[in-house]
């Protein structure tokens, strides 16, 4: 493909609330056994994306792990591959990343270096399927000097009001542009994935740069939204963003849909992850699964429905589990009943204990893993 690719992973969503204290967003396990950044990446690869940088910030350490291998994603390749940035301090500059302008800026040097004519830009933090190619085909067809992704949401699905929302023509030209609006008078999102000419973008960020303006969409495409020609591509499948605590549950809830679990597993293109060496999942004599995604390395011996069981986790004696997310390593001791909570990882639940969220704002459990104490 005659582009690169740039996934912004660097991140800080407060509105994850404790879910965030310990990893960036993009880091964030989704249906047992993927990381969010995985659907990013592997719809690079899937577009033959050969060169594809991330940028991570923000808790990187985690995810730093989840990436110090490129052969997941088949980028273990002698020309191109998988490029990891980080803030670095240079004579001229000691600040981390003030934007996502200034994270590109920052790295400006990756821009110039590359000979693909156009870019890829992608958040780290969306669960979908998008072959590039299509919105690189249309970016050249209409003559574009931007393409934003976007996608028609319903107030079921979200608050449209979390995303940049725009007005587009008959042609699909941007008309208007809006970040996070406190009302919003359109159901078309921005997804936060953008097509644009490599040379284009280098002169449009050193432009920002002498001007000390800092964020791609508010100092880029809201501000040229009028001197730019700026397309919309229409994503009509999956996607969803999990930057809030609702969104992460309700998107791990969407994977015990059957639809959904057959769009992402069994349909092509695939989606590619890290793998790790564990057993599959063990169910004892009193183990009692409904409806549940249960991944390597579990043990059930209580009831489970309507949950999301991610790798390692432990599940006791006469537990009973409903409609809950429990992360990586959790260990629950026995006779505990869990009911729309998110369980972080390498938690120890005591026995005998009750936790109870409600269905529209699921509890998050973080216990001190006793287990490990002398």
């Amino acid at each position: 493909m005659r582009a690169i690719g740039i996934i912004l992973a660097g991140g800080n969503s407060n509105r994850m609330e404790e879910l965030s204290t310990k990893r960036a967003t993009a880091a964030m396990p989704i249906s047992g056994c993927y990381r969010a950044i995985d659907f990013a990446l592997s719809n690079m690869t899937n577009s033959h994306i050969q060169k594809v940088a991330v940028f991570t910030q923000y808790n990187s350490r985690s995810l730093n792990e989840h990436l110090n291998s490129s052969k997941w994603w088949d980028f273990g390749r002698k020309q191109g591959g998988l490029y990891v940035f980080t803030p670095t301090i240079t004579a001229t500059n000691s600040y981390w990343y003030k934007g996502t302008a200034d994270a590109l800026y920052q790295n400006i040097g990756f821009l110039k270096d590359a000979h693909e004519p156009y870019v890829v830009i992608a958040s780290g933090d969306g669960i979908y399927k998008l072959d590039y190619n299509k919105v690189l085909e249309e970016h050249i067809a209409t003559g574009a000097d931007i393409t934003v992704v976007t996608k028609d949401i319903s107030p079921e699905e979200d608050d449209i009001s979390r995303f940049g929302v725009l007005k587009v023509d008959d042609k699909n030209r941007v008309i208007d542009f809006e970040e996070k609006p406190v009302v919003a008078d359109t159901s078309t999102a921005s997804i936060g994935v953008y097509v644009v000419r490599r040379r284009q973008l280098i002169e449009l960020l050193e432009t920002c740069a002498a001007e000390g303006r800092t964020d791609f969409v508010k100092d880029i495409l809201v501000r040229y939204k009028n001197v730019k020609k700026i397309y919309a591509y229409k994503l009509d499948s999956y996607w969803r963003n999990i930057s809030t605590v609702d969104s992460y549950f309700r998107t791990n809830m969407d994977f015990l849909k059957r639809e959904v679990r057959d769009y992402f597993f069994r349909q092509h293109p695939d989606v590619y992850s890290k793998v790790e060496d564990l057993p599959p999942a063990k169910y004892n004599g009193d183990a009692v699964v409904n409806n549940s995604l249960v991944s390597s390395g579990c043990i059930i011996n209580g009831t489970v429905e309507n949950s999301v069981l991610f790798k390692k986790v432990y599940v006791g004696n006469n537990c009973v589990i409903k409609n809950s997310i429990i992360l990586n390593d959790v260990h629950i001791g026995d006779n505990c009943y869990i009911e729309n909570c998110i369980v972080e990882s390498r938690d120890t639940i005591r026995a005998n204990t009750v936790h109870t969220g409600e269905a529209d704002k699921p509890k998050i459990i973080i216990e001190k893993s006793f287990r490990y104490a002398l």
